[in-house]
């Protein structure tokens, strides 16, 4: 027999950005403890609004399936006599484990046979383990910011004010936060606030929607964006995929209901990122474009309850909208008054960082390793001077007046004042740029001044971090390093930027001392901790586009300096390993390695001193394939590299059947040891092959 189960966990408010991860929780520790207590079910589902979270449990079984545990014992020949009398050990295993001895079986192990105590557990009904159960899930959930309430020592995501838990038609009794569990619900806050009962638990969706709420995420979300769409179309235009949007507004209501509203014409003459951004990010509108498109006088947004009294509502967010589209008019306009480039001393009254000086300084600094960065990145010198005025001007906006308003048009608005100002494309496209990506998947500057200036800011916000000792730790991240590393790392690999990461964090570290301010960590040890964290941004690079853990890890351990580098010989090998020689090479480099490696120190190779014909011809064969494939090292052609080392494995295994590498003789020994150095040296150009997997 089995029935559905639903607990839901009524609350204040939950923020939007909480609840994916919530319900993602729920279910994978609901699946968890299932199992754990032997509780057979058909399904795990969560439901999700602002003020609840939901598990919904279909066919489970009303007992615990009977647990059977085999213990095992001591030989059969141990625990009974030859005459199948027990044994003290026999009787003393039966004792301990709870069982008679005569209920003690035998089992064969490995040929050998075992006595095993075999020990049975009754299921209990699912209505007496349940409240552990759901008890287990609610203290298992964790969120961004839990918060405490009244007196109680219990953190949630925000105050629990009901909790309903029906097995069938049955109440499961529990206590959460000081409330027992019911079969009441709440509705809709203000169109059907409750309580309302729920007489059993497959009734649960039904009773909410009843009761103006719809607390399936997926389709809520579905209802959403089909009313989004189709208003907009009845209005002439059409709106964008935007699913951050779609997902934020999915969990900050309970009952949807589209609808449009317009504003002003003439605030379509400002940029149109000024005219989105209070919409969008401010307001939680949608823009609706044209066919061609252009930015149409028209939002979509969605309200929390039904069709009644639309007109007033969407009267009410037109002015709102209206009223945060006049300020931002009246800032473009006002920042104008004022070039750019006499804005950039006030940097100096905006702190970057309390021991890192301020935001002047961070300007200074940026284009300093600007001009530095277009040198090691080996781009024409005619370059820096563009480079330098874009990061001189790359941070100016953030003293204006619309930026401070809208912090999310840093680098956007700066780019049309540059050009108001009368700025070249380059530098105004450059600030614009210089925070691209801004994100994991986001577009990538297309700009040279946007590129350099970005590296040069992601370098001296590393250095300068990782200088102060403010090192990322687990979840806790308030400077962002790791989207700054992931930028840099990115930005390397796909725009193929090849320099040395040790040389521009020296760099980048110079500038704090040059500028006079003292990092508490010295260069080795940002150095090597910096290193380390964009290595692991790059490892998870590597692994997205597909390439073999182990390729991964052979290629590191060859170097990790020039980041573009790595990138292009994990994605050869990775190649290489389907082809036919790469397990030939594989086994030449590996024999030759392991021996190599025991050396302890290195040896300077002599070749007159090769006697042997096995060790002459492995010279020779060296020299041969080092020929063909050094060109192609050096053209970063590592799939026909490595093509070209294959040759080696023959004249190695031939070379170790015919001498004794370790010879007695000092001299012949250690020539023979840099003979396989020389092999080993050839190959880890490429990869470390000991760590792949055969």
């Amino acid at each position: 027999m089995a029935r559905d189960l639903v607990f839901e966990i009524g609350t204040e408010e939950i923020p939007a950005r909480f609840m994916p991860g919530a319900l993602e929780q729920m279910a994978a520790l609901a699946g968890q403890l299932l199992e754990e207590y032997r509780l057979k079910y058909q399904q795990v589902t969560t439901y999700g609004t602002p003020r609840r979270l939901a598990l919904y449990i279909s066919g489970l079984a009303e007992e615990q399936e009977e647990r059977v545990q085999e213990i095992k014992g001591p030989p059969v020949k141990v625990a009974f006599t030859a005459d199948g009398q027990p044994t003290k050990a026999a009787l003393g295993f039966a004792r301990n484990n709870g069982v008679g001895v005569e209920e003690l079986v035998t089992r064969c192990i490995n040929g050998g046979e075992y006595v095993f105590a075999v020990k049975k557990e009754a299921g209990r009904p699912a209505l007496e383990v349940l409240p552990d159960l759901l008890l287990a899930v609610v203290n298992g959930l964790s969120f961004p910011k839990p918060m405490r309430w009244g007196s109680l020592d219990m953190r949630f995501a925000r105050p629990i004010r009901w909790v309903l838990a029906l097995f069938g038609e049955e109440v499961v009794p529990l206590e959460v936060a000081g409330l027992p569990s019911g079969r009441v619900t709440y509705g809709h806050r203000f169109l059907a606030p409750g309580p309302h009962e729920v007489p059993a638990a497959s009734a649960y969706l039904q009773v909410l929607e009843k009761n103006y709420v719809l607390a399936d995420q997926h389709r809520r979300r579905r209802l959403i964006w089909e009313q989004v769409t189709q208003l907009a179309a009845r209005e002439g235009g059409r709106v964008e995929e935007d699913p951050d949007l779609l997902e934020e507004i999915n969990y900050l209501l309970e009952y949807p209901t589209a609808l449009a509203g317009r504003f002003n014409p003439e605030y379509l003459k400002l940029p149109r990122e000024v005219v989105i951004t209070p919409m969008r990010d401010h307001q939680r509108y949608f823009p609706v474009w044209n066919d061609r498109g252009e930015l149409l006088p028209l939002f979509i947004t969605v309200h929390n309850g039904t069709a009644a009294h639309l007109d007033t509502i969407s009267r009410g967010n037109e002015r709102v909208l209206a009223a945060r589209l006049a300020d931002a008019a009246f800032f473009y306009r006002e920042d104008r008054k004022i070039p750019l480039a006499d804005r950039v001393n006030k940097l100096e009254e905006i702190v970057f960082q309390e021991s890192l000086g301020t935001m002047l300084a961070k300007t200074r600094r940026i284009m300093r390793l600007s001009r530095m960065l277009v040198q090691a990145l080996d781009l024409p010198g005619e370059l820096v001077p563009t480079v330098e005025r874009t990061a001189e001007l790359a941070k100016a906006d953030l003293v204006t007046a619309m930026v401070y308003e809208f912090p999310e048009l840093q680098g956007i608005m700066g780019s049309y004042y540059a050009a108001h100002d009368g700025e070249a494309p380059e530098v105004c496209q450059g600030i614009r740029q210089h925070y691209w990506p801004r994100f994991a998947g986001d577009r990538l500057p297309d700009s040279l001044t946007g590129m350099v200036v970005g590296l040069a800011d992601r370098l001296d916000t590393l250095v300068g971090c990782f200088g102060a000792g403010l090192i990322p730790t687990g979840s806790q991240d308030p400077y962002a390093l790791r989207r700054q590393a992931a930028g840099l790392v990115t930005m390397a690999v796909e725009l193929d930027l090849q320099f040395s990461l040790a040389g521009v964090i020296a760099a980048a570290y110079e500038g704090y001392t040059e500028g006079g301010i003292r990092l508490a960590q010295d260069l080795t040890t940002v150095r090597e901790q910096l290193a380390g964290f964009c290595r692991q941004r790059l490892e998870h690079l590597l692994a997205e586009k597909g390439i073999r853990f182990d390729v991964i890890q052979a290629c590191l351990a060859a170097g990790s300096d020039d980041l573009a580098d790595v990138f292009h010989r994990a994605r050869d090998l990775n190649a290489f390993r389907e082809e036919e020689g790469f397990a030939a090479l594989q086994t030449a480099f590996t024999r030759a390695f392991n021996l190599a490696r025991q050396a302890g120190e290195r040896y300077v190779l002599q070749p007159d001193a090769l006697k042997e014909k096995v060790e002459i011809e492995l010279y020779r064969a060296l020299e041969k394939v080092r020929q063909q494939a050094e060109p192609k090292l050096k053209a970063g052609n590592y799939l026909e590299a490595l093509k070209a080392m294959t040759p080696l494995r023959e004249p190695i295994d031939a070379f170790f059947d015919g001498v004794l590498v370790m010879a007695p003789e000092k001299e012949v020994r250690n020539n023979r040891l840099a003979l396989l150095q020389e092999v080993v040296d050839l190959v880890f150009q490429v990869a470390d092959f000991s760590r792949l997997v055969p």
